[in-house]
């Protein structure tokens, strides 16, 4: 069975930096890519970021170009989004997610973790 478990989630200032993980199990997604998603409360869950499957490509969403920094290491199937530089319209959950070529939209995405709450206080 497919699962994938966020983490590194908390409480910060704004200006502060999180850095989240996200690691799979029961299957490897080496050749998929991977990526990170948000949904803050009454909201649409949004594009964050994604990777390659080499790591080669990236990208982001605008909201977070320059602040954020997606990667990845294949050999312990895990995916990371380096935060920086927080503001409160960061606070949302965030997913991580798998999918056969990436892409900014969830449809994309085959599999999705349970999320992981990230606060950004003023």
């Amino acid at each position: 069975q497919v699962q994938l478990v966020e983490s590194g989630g908390g409480v910060v200032q704004t200006g502060g930096s999180l850095r989240l993980s996200c690691a799979a199990s029961g299957r490897t997604f080496s050749s998929y890519a991977m990526g990170w998603f948000r949904q803050a409360p009454g909201k649409e869950r949004t594009f964050v970021a994604t990777i390659s499957r080499d790591g080669d490509n990236k990208y982001y969403a605008e909201s977070v170009k320059g602040r954020f920094t997606i990667s990845r290491d294949n050999a312990k199937n895990s995916v990371y989004l380096q935060m920086n530089g927080l503001k409160p319209e960061d606070t949302a959950v965030y997913y991580c997610a798998v999918g056969p070529w990436g892409g900014f939209h969830r449809g994309e995405y085959d599999y999705w973790g349970q999320g992981t709450q990230v606060t950004v206080s003023s």
